[in-house]
């Protein structure tokens, strides 16, 4: 019995997932979804960011949270001036089912200050993860958008200091809407 529910859980965890190629997504305009912060506030990516620009830190898996925590300092050592979301993104049946669960998880581990920041999406999991591709999935995605949700810079090979200082070069060369 115990073998028997090994498996399906295995199953579970597994196999509700499907892979999608790695594609460039810049110049495109980021697919609307809904997702939740952690503060349980509805938000709508992208057409609730009301910033120039918004910088996007999307994990697919929980081992992404290592890359994601290499940007935010890098982001901060380097006084980065941009809205950054972190964006744990899940598809399948079984994380929808226990969303509660992994949000309440999130929650024990992140100060409440930041709870504003982290956007969960659940329903929208798949269609995120169509649109960036998901070959390699514990690397992170980084995606820095308009405020017209087009996608100024995209990388998804997870951290380094030379993606950084192309989004700082990004960052400097926007005009800013008035």
């Amino acid at each position: 019995m115990r073998i028997t529910s090994y498996f399906l859980a295995l199953f579970l965890l597994t196999g509700c997932s499907t892979q999608y190629p790695n594609k460039d997504i810049t110049g495109q305009i980021f697919p609307t979804v809904v997702g939740q912060t952690l503060e349980k506030k509805s938000l709508t990516i992208p057409s609730d960011f009301t910033d120039d620009l918004t910088l996007l830190l999307i994990g697919y898996v929980q081992n992404s949270q290592f890359d994601i925590d290499r940007w935010l300092i890098a982001l901060d050592v380097t006084d980065t001036q941009v809205k950054v979301y972190e964006v744990p993104t899940i598809q399948g049946l079984f994380p929808q089912m226990f969303s509660t669960f992994i949000d309440n998880g999130m929650r024990s581990g992140i100060p409440k200050p930041l709870w504003q920041g982290v956007v969960t999406i659940y329903d929208d999991g798949e269609q995120v993860q169509a649109f960036t591709g998901n070959e390699n999935i514990s690397n992170a995605r980084v995606v820095l958008l308009n405020n017209k949700g087009e996608i100024l810079y995209f990388y998804d090979q997870g951290f380094a200091v030379d993606a950084l200082n192309k989004i700082r070069g990004v960052l400097s060369n926007q005009p800013l809407s008035k």
